[in-house]
Order: C-alpha cells, then structure tokens, then sequence
C-alpha cells in the first residue's frame, strides 16, 4: 500500500500518530483508574459474602460475567479468547484481592 494514498504529507501522519498516542495513554490511565475502583469493590464485596456465609468463589456470578463478556466480543469486534483472557485477570484480581480482605478478618488486622 502506497503511504501517499494514506495521508497528505508527513506532517499529517506524524501528527495523526502523536495525537493517537496521547489519545491512548489517556485511555490506558482511564483503564488503570476503573481497575482501581473494580478492585476496591473487592471490599464491599467479601463483607457481604462474610455476612451472607457465601464463598468467594460464585459459579453462577461468574458465568453471567462470561456470557456478557462473550456477548460485547461479538458486539465491540473484539477477539472473545482474548478478551476471556482479560476478564480472567479481573476476576483472579478481585477473588485475591477478597482473599487478602478475608485472611486479614480472620487475623484480627481488618
């Protein structure tokens, strides 16, 4: 592919690519912050779970969560496997996040 067909001049292209850039750290600093506040639910979450005598691990939850992550794949055009992928870094992330919460209840450190 003949680059000339691409953009205008180099100037453009460099342009386009520098503003994508900043575009993408943005979102990547977005990402990084909801993360932060998934992660931080892990709290609200095992108190429940204490109270209610649920384990950490929730078979149904986690189906649901898979099902409409495989769902917005199809609907985004984003590869499921690796979004799956993803999503099982969030949910490892959050369960020891809850394990973390819980050991330190047991150890009287909450």
């Amino acid at each position: 592919m003949n680059k000339k067909n691409l953009f205008n001049n180099e100037y453009e292209a460099k342009n386009i690519l520098k503003n994508s850039r900043e575009e993408i750290d943005k979102i990547d600093k977005e990402i990084i912050s909801l993360i932060s506040k998934r992660t931080l639910l892990a709290k609200d979450i095992i108190n429940v779970k204490i109270f209610l005598g649920m384990d950490i691990y929730d078979k149904n939850r986690e189906k649901v969560i898979y099902d409409k992550v495989s769902k917005l794949a199809i609907d985004k055009n984003i590869d499921k496997n690796i979004l799956i992928k993803i999503m099982n870094i969030l949910t490892k992330l959050s369960k020891d996040q809850q394990k973390e919460i819980l050991k330190r209840k047991k150890n009287g450190k909450y």
